[in-house]
């Protein structure tokens, strides 16, 4: 047995390392960016552009997403400078189960004792590393980890005094999911979405040969959903999805309004259905 867990563990990381060689990493993934609040108890712990989230409750933490392999060092410090311990983290989430923002998931998941919670394709994806990404996948691109409970769409993830509603927004990954709460600051309601985009990546097709079956109607679905829901606060899975340095810069006052951005994320939204329309259109006129 243990040959056999050597054996695993040294092809994940011949795997990784062949993986890291052959992609080419955008600057802002690995740049260092100081922990800052968001809004009330959600807190930004991740890398210029690399969002990794932080929900803090009395009684443990959530943590959704991670960076790149070598991210959880990072992420520790900019949850000490905030006044929080990476080994009080009792949920991992992730949006989405691409390597960028996986690979240090089965890492703090064994140092913190956390529990994985994911969507029912994303799990597939988590425990096989990313082999079974119809995408990405036919190679191990991330330290595979278990995952102890399936969540869908509707479930509310209950932690202290986290509220967290789960929302199934597929395309960009089959089980990409964004995640909802309130947070009530100076007798005021905030509306506050965890949200995954439904951006394309370079190659995926839509129509002709698709990537994964449905995958134009999840698209779809996805951006019919986002532009009905109700948002004051929003985040996204990349700093630049949301105009985090654009509406934020390190060592600036806290503030509650500081994303509250409704109009701002229907652009955002509508901006990526115009993407998808057009490939969807030269598609099929192939």
């Amino acid at each position: 047995m243990k040959t056999k867990l050597l054996g695993t563990y040294i092809a994940t990381v011949l795997a990784l390392a062949t993986l890291n060689q052959a992609m080419a990493q955008p600057e802002g993934w690995v740049r260092p960016y100081p922990g800052f609040q968001v809004i009330g108890n959600l807190y930004g712990v991740g890398t210029y552009d690399l969002s990794v989230f932080l929900i803090t409750s009395d009684e443990g933490h959530i943590l959704i997403n991670t960076g790149l392999a070598d991210s959880t060092g990072m992420i520790r410090e900019n949850m000490a400078s905030l006044g929080f311990r990476l080994e009080d983290v009792r949920i991992l989430l992730t949006q989405q189960s691409h390597w960028d923002h996986t690979a240090a998931l089965a890492e703090i998941k064994e140092i913190a004792g956390a529990e994985m919670w994911a969507t029912e394709d994303d799990a597939r994806v988590l425990e096989d590393g990313g082999f079974s990404d119809p995408h990405f996948g036919g190679q191990v691109s991330f330290p595979p980890l278990s995952v102890d409970r399936i969540i869908s769409e509707g479930d509310v993830i209950e932690l202290g005094d986290i509220r967290l509603t789960v929302y199934e927004h597929p395309g960009h990954t089959e089980g990409s999911s964004s995640y909802e709460m309130t947070v009530t600051e100076n007798g005021r309601d905030y509306r506050v979405l965890i949200a995954n985009m439904g951006t394309i990546n370079a190659g995926k097709q839509l129509v002709v040969d698709p990537t994964y079956p449905g995958v134009a109607d999840d698209f779809a679905s996805t951006y019919s959903r986002q532009k009905a829901m109700e948002i004051d606060v929003w985040v996204a899975a990349h700093g630049g999805q949301y105009g985090l340095h654009d509406k934020y810069e390190p060592g600036q006052p806290y503030s509650p309004d500081t994303f509250v951005d409704p109009e701002g994320f229907v652009a955002a939204v509508e901006r990526l259905e115009e993407i998808y329309l057009r490939q969807v259109a030269r598609e099929r006129e192939q």
